[in-house]
């Protein structure tokens, strides 16, 4: 059995992420596999950090990720929020930072319906006067 001193979830438009953090050497490891084989084309790979790098706690903390929904990049901000939320549970010291760069908003877009008699959310089908 595995004692994690923090979990989250962090949610962006259809991503879910829950984060397990545990005191350690840095591991990463997201659904069971060693971490940023995807996100590191993408350049989102030093954002995926920044909650870590705000606080100091680079190293310090063993990190298990299950994510599922969306993309790359919502994916990535998902991970964002819930890993600044579990270093709140943690350290207290660290929410005034973290908020102050605006990393524990969820943000709360998400798509818009598709209506009926429309082709899209909006956009009406063409109309013809005569």
């Amino acid at each position: 059995m595995k004692k994690y001193i923090s979990n989250s979830v962090g949610r962006r438009k259809t991503s879910v992420a829950r984060l397990y953090l545990k005191p350690g050497t840095g591991k990463i490891i997201l659904n069971k596999k060693t971490f940023l084989k995807n996100y590191s084309s993408y350049g989102l790979k030093n954002k995926i950090f920044q909650p870590l790098e705000l606080t100091n706690n680079n190293g310090k903390f063993d990190i298990y990720i299950n994510i599922y929904g969306g993309g790359v990049t919502s994916q990535a901000e998902a991970i964002i929020l819930a890993l600044s939320r579990s270093l709140c549970k943690i350290q207290k010291y660290s929410r005034k930072i973290l908020k102050r760069n605006k990393l524990l908003t969820r943000d709360s877009r998400m798509v818009e319906r598709k209506k009926y008699g429309r082709k899209k959310s909006r956009k009406n089908f063409q109309f013809s006067k005569r």
